[in-house]
């Protein structure tokens, strides 16, 4: 048991260290884009039977809290459950990405369309009144691209690879366990990393950090909500420099299980 919390220490403390390394990386040597986001999610889980589940996620993510489109991303997926603590999932992600911020993702400035292949493992566990997780994501990613700024849509979609990993950590504020009308606290830290041919400047691609509060009625519905900052590098160069988005804005999300 101690063992298992010195490792749970380490993990948490190696996180924090990433992000603030590639918080102040980003400060010192490179362009730094700072925005305020709002991520509204909803996701949707329907049980087959003991083992397989169908899986549904929107998210609507903006710019400037609300008023300003950032991105519209649209997940689904199949679940198998190995055992209570292993889980694997493989699906189709569809985004939509808007041009926000002083610093475009493109060159161009232009809404983009992505298509994603993706597969997940998933490891739970608890200790005590923790409850760990440990999400595991490989995303094979098809992404538009205009050949100059008069095209009015996407010539080519080109095709690069990221691998993502998440650790989540959740405690109940009322009893030992998150049961029926219980709130909780959770904080989770992810990091994505391209890879493969065609990854520009952006082999760490991003890291997302979320402080959360959340409220569970039943069996069938969550609701969660909290801080989030994510640190974007782009692909590309401007005047010779790295460009960092520091965004840092609300996360809500409605979970929905059937």
């Amino acid at each position: 048991m101690i063992d298992q919390k010195n490792r749970i220490k380490k993990l948490i403390l190696a996180l924090v260290f990433c992000t603030t390394t590639l918080v102040s990386y980003s400060q010192n040597t490179r362009i730094t884009d700072p925005n305020s986001i709002g991520w509204y999610a909803f996701t949707a889980n329907i049980k087959l039977n003991n083992a397989w589940t169908l899986n549904s996620e929107v998210q609507w993510r903006r710019d400037d809290l609300i008023t300003e489109p950032m991105q519209n991303l649209l997940r689904t997926g199949i679940n198998f459950t190995v055992n209570p603590k292993l889980s694997i999932r493989a699906g189709y992600a569809l985004a939509e990405t808007y041009n926000y911020g002083d610093i475009p993702l493109n060159s161009f400035g232009k809404q983009f369309t992505e298509h994603r292949s993706w597969q997940m493992v998933n490891l739970s566990d608890k200790i005590r009144n923790f409850e760990l997780s440990h999400r595991f994501m490989l995303e094979q990613r098809w992404i538009g691209r205009y050949s100059n700024a008069l095209s009015e849509k996407e010539e080519q979609f080109v095709y690069s690879n990221r691998f993502r990993y998440m650790f989540r950590l959740q405690i109940p504020l009322k009893g030992n366990t998150i049961g029926n009308n219980t709130p909780y606290a959770a904080v989770y830290d992810e990091l994505l990393i391209g890879f493969g041919q065609n990854v520009n400047e952006n082999v760490l691609d991003q890291n997302r950090l979320g402080i959360l509060l959340g409220y569970r009625f039943s069996p069938k519905l969550r609701i969660e909500g909290g801080y989030l900052n994510q640190i974007v590098q782009l692909s590309r160069e401007v005047n010779g420099s790295n460009v960092f988005q520091n965004n840092k804005g609300i996360l809500l999300s409605t979970i929905l299980n059937f």
